[in-house]
């Protein structure tokens, strides 16, 4: 098979996984079509975000003061866990637009991971408004108060209507962003309070449980603080570098090895410069050959880590004799590498 064919191969399975790639003979048509990609899908996100930031800020206006008007906590309570949103929402979306920002000689890989802490910082937004609400529901507790259950009803159903909308406005970019995908869990954690508000209203109208209302707001609380959770361990496996939850390192190890021209493979790398990118590096051992057939080869493992396992940015060491250890993992690490 020619270098071009399988050049063409390469690109053709990188469109069909919605990845823009680039190589030095292609750059100008290629990098066209990059920008275009991507443009399109960027500017549909950083729109998405701007409305669920103008719907989030309305809806815990809302919720406050129905809340106040009909003596529950568990309405304020989600519309501080709201007001938090917008603050989250805000934050994901200026994040957004840094991350698009260009590579820099000091930032080689560009500022794709500032949605990443983006992520993170919203987790830490979330746990205070979560410590805010155990409060207000332990007071609650001890101090009931009548509360309305036909302001409840009315006013929890904003929510579910416009918390429902943002979560719908999200779902697309939640598959392939983390930072969208915090925004939206905040967003379907909101429209499931407000489905616990409602019941808990329709509840109130027949039966004087006030206590209802605290309970409610401790089960939300359970409920964003598992979301939490998930957020956090996925930035900070990211942040690590940790080898993304979908690849197996070993896998991808024999899976080099069966292409006949490589002789041996070790010290692999594999971690997310983003949410949205995968790269990997390794050490490929090979006959002694002319650089150009190393060329050849090398398109050929790009085009299969991308069809196989998602991988979009490989860096490839070819050698003639294993260095080191000959490890799949690099010895370079503290302590020697860990199974």
């Amino acid at each position: 098979m020619s270098s071009q064919k399988q050049k063409d191969d390469f690109y053709d399975s990188a469109a069909d996984h919605g990845i823009c790639t680039q190589h030095e003979g292609d750059k100008h048509s290629h990098d066209s079509c990059c920008n275009h990609h991507h443009a399109g899908i960027e500017d549909r996100e950083g729109s998405r975000l701007l409305l669920t930031l103008i719907l989030n800020l309305i809806i815990p206006v809302v919720q406050v003061i129905g809340g106040l008007y009909a003596h529950s906590v568990a309405l304020i309570s989600d519309a501080t866990h709201n007001f938090s949103d917008f603050t989250a929402i805000l934050i994901a979306y200026f994040a957004y637009r840094i991350s698009q920002k260009g590579a820099s000689f000091y930032n080689t890989f560009g500022y794709r991971r500032s949605e990443v802490m983006a992520a993170m910082l919203n987790v830490i937004i979330l746990t205070g408004a979560s410590g805010f609400i155990v409060y207000e529901a332990s007071r609650r507790f001890s101090n009931p108060e009548t509360v309305s259950g036909k302001w409840v009803l009315w006013i929890a159903g904003v929510g579910i209507v416009g918390n429902g909308l943002s979560a719908w406005l999200l779902h697309k970019d939640a598959g392939h962003s983390l930072n969208a995908r915090s925004a939206f869990l905040h967003m379907m954690g909101d429209m499931m309070t407000s489905v616990a508000v409602f019941i808990s209203g329709i509840v109130l109208l027949f039966k004087p449980w006030y206590w209802l209302d605290p309970l409610l707001s401790l089960l939300i609380v359970l409920f964003i603080m598992k979301n939490c959770w998930s957020v956090m361990k996925e930035a900070a496996a990211i942040l690590m570098n940790a080898t993304p939850k979908n690849i197996n390192i070993a896998d991808i190890g024999k899976s080099l090895e069966d292409i006949p021209e490589i002789c041996g493979v070790h010290y692999l790398h594999a971690w997310n410069v983003s949410s949205e990118s995968i790269a990997f590096s390794a050490h490929i051992v090979v006959e002694d050959q002319l650089l150009s057939q190393t060329e050849i080869l090398a398109e050929t493992i790009r085009n299969k880590l991308l069809t196989h396992f998602g991988i979009d940015h490989a860096v490839l060491q070819f050698e003639t004799a294993t260095c080191g250890n000959g490890g799949l993992l690099c010895e370079m690490s503290c302590g020697g590498a860990k199974k």
